[in-house]
This record gives structure tokens, sequence and C-alpha cells, in this order.
């Protein structure tokens, strides 16, 4: 189950550094910083689901969970979340770090 962590862990770094460099790509085209926002990928990607998202989050499980908390994550850059959804799973697959100090004999 851990080297499947790390493997989408793998996957959602790779992704994170792809994105930072179209959208840092794109930036230097424009002249101006532009970023891919978390919100419109999610929309590319679930296309009509994602009108439901937020009368379904809203009705059953809390409306404040909608607006500040999802709205907030949806404005941020998809570079920043891929990144950050990544280490994170990185850090959950790691293995146990050997324990130094217990005394096993008795």
């Amino acid at each position: 189950m851990r080297f499947l962590v790390r493997l989408i862990g793998y996957l959602f770094v790779a992704a994170g550094f792809i994105a930072a460099v179209l959208d840092g790509a794109r930036s230097i085209a424009n002249s101006a910083p532009r970023f891919t926002a978390f919100g419109d990928t999610v929309a590319s990607v679930l296309q009509e689901r994602y009108a439901v998202i937020q009368p379904a989050i809203e009705r059953n499980i809390h409306p404040l969970l909608w607006d500040p908390v999802l709205l907030t994550l949806l404005r941020m850059p998809v570079a920043l979340v891929a990144l950050f959804l990544g280490f994170c799973l990185l850090w959950l697959g790691q293995r146990p770090q050997p324990r130094i100090g217990f005394v096993t004999r008795r």
C-alpha cells in the first residue's frame, strides 16, 4: 500500500512541476504573471459535473465548507496544489524510521 501511495505522490509532484513549467512559459509569453487556477483544471476535467459540486457540498456537508475553504483552494495555482498533495502523499508513504534507544532485551 505504501508503494501505491508513493507512486501517486511522485505522479502528483511530476504534474506539479509540469504545471509550473507551463505557467512559467505562459507568463514569459504574456510578459505578465499568469497562473492556471486549480478550479479551471477541475472544471476542464469534470466538465458538466463541476456545476453540481457546489450545491451538493452546500446541501449535504456544510455551506461554510464551500465558501471559505473550497473556493480558496480552487483559486490556488494548480502547480502549488499538486506539489503540496504530492509531497503529503510521499510523506505518508515513507518507510517507518528505525526506533533507536529502545531496549529490546529483558
